[in-house]
């Protein structure tokens, strides 16, 4: 990241949006190519707040039928189906997106491993993410101090962290996760389009506006 640079690649995200995990190879590749005049920032979003209610089957079963259809579009996107049976599923995504800030307060180098350790123990290891205990878990293994991340997690600074970044990511117009947008040094901000598949189409169309 280049802290002079005049243009901003926003990442408005949700370490437990499949759609995210789906994007996650191109967007490591985007991150790699982009030219040194664009820094990059990522934004938690969040698709569900705090919840200790179990999901219900309806539910359950879309985004059952979502992790499918996103392995038979993306190539290479892998899901642990067996989380369904393994865990009580709840739709509570708020602590996993507090707990990449709490990470990232201990150590910025701390965010990006984070937000992969959080996808890799929920798409591929069947653990729960909605559960404090496996984000302390997650935390640990990167190298946090797991006293300090956990009471970071639930702490009113954190909240209010992950408050100003949603409503951020909401005035840039971001209406679902993944989305991406660019700041010009103008301080106009461009939706950028989301492509799965292919990272070149994002690079060009970033490169289109960095060369107007």
């Amino acid at each position: 990241m280049n802290p002079d640079s005049a243009y901003t690649l926003f990442h408005a995200h949700d370490p437990m949006c499949s759609w995210c995990w789906g994007f996650k190879n191109t967007w490591i590749t985007v991150n790699e190519s982009l030219g040194e005049s664009v820094q990059v920032r990522l934004l938690l979003g969040g698709l569900a707040p705090d919840s200790d209610v179990p999901m219900p089957q309806d539910m359950q079963s879309m985004l059952q039928s979502t992790w499918k259809r996103i392995e038979q579009s993306i190539p290479g996107a892998q899901f642990n189906h067996e989380f369904w049976t393994q865990n009580t599923p709840r739709r509570s995504t708020w602590p996993s997106c507090r707990a990449v800030i709490a990470a990232r307060r201990q150590d910025e180098h701390f965010e990006a491993p984070m937000i992969s350790a959080i996808q890799h123990a929920y798409y591929l290891e069947a653990k729960n993410p909605s559960d404090h205990e496996v984000l302390a878990d997650i935390a640990q293994s990167i190298g946090c101090d797991r006293t300090v991340f956990s009471a970071a997690l639930n702490s009113e600074s954190v909240h209010e962290e992950h408050a100003n970044e949603r409503a951020f990511a909401t005035r840039i117009g971001a209406q679902g996760f993944p989305s991406l947008f660019l700041s010009t040094p103008e301080h106009l901000v461009h939706p950028i389009g989301i492509d799965y598949i292919n990272p070149q189409s994002i690079l060009d169309e970033v490169e289109a506006l960095t060369a107007s």
